[in-house]
Parts: structure tokens; C-alpha cells; sequence
């Protein structure tokens, strides 16, 4: 009987240091944590009035992408600073497409004369980008069928590799026909929507339309975590493959954008009631650790 018993305590013990060793090497993950420090590297607190800063954000013009019906423009009726919050707002008007050429043109941007919507989409391409970090945006959601509000990140090397190999962070995305849903997205070389493979999830969500929110991604060389006030939602690892999996160690800048229709915003058609329809922004601030 004394060799059973002994080989018990021994089994025990050895349990024992384990689970210490788990619950140690827990203890200094959470402590790893908690001591992670963000420093302010970037914001805009929207505190002046009239155009969005200069020094901070430049404009897209135009129809660009997705099939969308809105024209991109810099007009204070779109974009403009007013009461401490940056206003994006889009409007039902018919506007001149100033890159028309022919009906027969195969680019979107030239292939409509005219556009029936006006919004604004703002970017800090060229003026500031970074890699990793924590970029947190405030905001209130436009409302209503063919709204498609985002707020997103691209490569700094787009120009030479194209979409999606020089990557995609959509921080937020929301459907006005999914009233209480936002998304955070990547999209890769091999991970995209033009594939079906795009990593990505949602999350419920409360008054969009009322209520300010902060959408947030926390992004290291290791993944990237999307959050909804504060709470992670969505996590995307770094698989340690190819740049096709994870382009996500170069600068990034940011855009903000009310989409008008397309190819997710438009499926179930724009409600023409709804219009003029804005998204408030209090404000936009990036960290990175110390």
C-alpha cells in the first residue's frame, strides 16, 4: 500500500506546481496588460469652426468605389466643423460628375454624368499615418436605408500594390437596414470581400443614432482587436505567413466617410425621405505605447 500512496502525493504535488505555474504565468500575462501605456500621438478635438483643419484631413472627390451613389465633395454643406463636433453630412441633390467622359466608360468614376447624392469623405492620407496603435473615434451614426457611415484605415503603400494587398482596417461599418449592428473588418490579398473571405465581426449596438459611441481598434505587430466602447468584439491574430495575410506592419492612414448606397449600403435600395442625413464626430485620437 506505502508505493500507491506515496505515487499519489507525488502526483499531487506535481498538479500542484502546475497549476501554480498557470496561475503565475496568468497573473503576468493580465499584469502585461494592465501595464501596457498609451500616449496621445495625434487628435482632433473639432473645437474650431467652418472646414475640417488643413493640417489634419484632405478630401476625396468625386464617385469613387464601390458602386456607390453618392459624389464625394469639399462643400461646407458636406463637411464643416460647427458646435465642437465635426459634421459629415449627405444630401439628396443632382451634382455635375466632373470625371464624366461616356456612358460607355468602364471605370465608375466617368460612367455617370450626373450623381443624385452629395457626402464627404475625409482622409489623413499624406498628412499623418501610423503603424499600430490605438485609434479611437466618438460618434453618432447617420439613419436610414442606404446609409452606409465608416470609419477605416488603408496601407500607406496602395498607390504601388493596389486593394486589397496593401491592407484594410475597417474600425467601424454600419448598414442602415441593420439598425443595431456595427461591424470591424480586414481585408487582405487573401482575406477580402471580393473572395468571401474577409475576417471580420459584429456586434449589437445601442441608439447609433442618438448616442456617442466610441469605436476603437487596438493594433500590434502580434493582432488587432476592434472594440465598441471600450469591449473587445473582434480579433484578428497575425498568422506569421505571408504579407498576403498580414500587411498590417506599415503606416496607415485613416478616412471617414458617409457612403450613400453601394454594393452592402444599397442592397436593400435608399430611402429618399431620410436625406439630409450626418454623422457627428466629437472626436478622433490616436495612441501608441510608450
Amino acid at each position: 500500500m506505502k508505493i500507491p500512496i506515496l505515487f499519489s502525493l507525488v502526483l499531487l504535488l506535481s498538479i500542484s506546481c502546475n497549476d501554480d505555474k498557470k496561475t503565475q504565468e496568468s497573473e503576468s500575462s493580465e499584469q502585461e496588460e494592465t501595464e501596457k501605456t498609451y500616449q496621445l500621438v495625434w487628435q482632433d478635438e473639432f473645437d474650431a469652426t467652418g472646414k475640417p483643419d488643413a493640417t489634419k484631413w484632405d478630401y476625396e472627390y468625386g464617385l469613387i468605389r464601390n458602386q456607390e451613389s453618392q459624389y464625394y465633395t469639399d462643400s461646407l454643406k458636406n463637411a464643416r466643423i460647427e458646435g465642437g463636433h465635426l459634421i459629415l453630412e449627405a444630401h439628396k441633390e443632382q451634382i455635375t460628375n466632373t470625371a464624366f467622359t461616356s456612358a460607355e466608360a468602364k471605370s465608375e468614376k466617368e460612367y455617370q454624368e450626373f450623381a443624385k447624392y452629395t457626402s464627404a469623405s475625409i482622409t489623413t492620407k499624406d498628412i499623418a499615418e501610423w503603424t499600430y496603435g490605438k485609434i479611437e473615434v466618438s460618434a453618432k451614426l447617420p439613419k436610414g436605408k442606404g446609409m452606409w457611415p465608416a470609419i477605416w484605415m488603408l496601407g500607406e503603400n496602395w498607390k504601388e500594390v493596389g486593394w486589397p494587398k496593401c491592407g484594410e482596417i475597417d474600425i467601424m461599418e454600419h448598414v442602415g437596414y441593420e439598425k443595431d449592428t456595427i461591424y470591424g473588418t480586414v481585408h487582405t490579398e487573401a482575406y477580402n470581400h471580393t473572395k468571401g473571405t474577409e475576417k471580420g465581426g459584429s456586434t449589437f449596438i445601442t441608439d447609433p443614432y442618438s448616442e456617442f459611441h466610441t469605436y476603437s481598434v487596438e493594433w500590434t505587430p502580434k493582432k488587432i482587436d476592434f472594440l465598441l466602447d471600450g469591449e473587445v468584439y473582434q480579433q484578428f491574430e497575425n498568422e506569421n505567413k505571408t504579407e498576403n495575410e498580414w500587411p498590417f506592419d506599415q503606416p496607415f492612414h485613416l478616412k471617414l466617410n458617409i457612403a450613400v448606397g453601394g454594393t452592402w449600403g444599397g442592397q436593400q435600395g435608399i430611402d429618399d425621405s431620410i436625406f439630409p442625413q450626418r454623422m457627428l464626430v466629437d472626436y478622433v485620437r490616436v495612441y501608441q505605447l510608450k
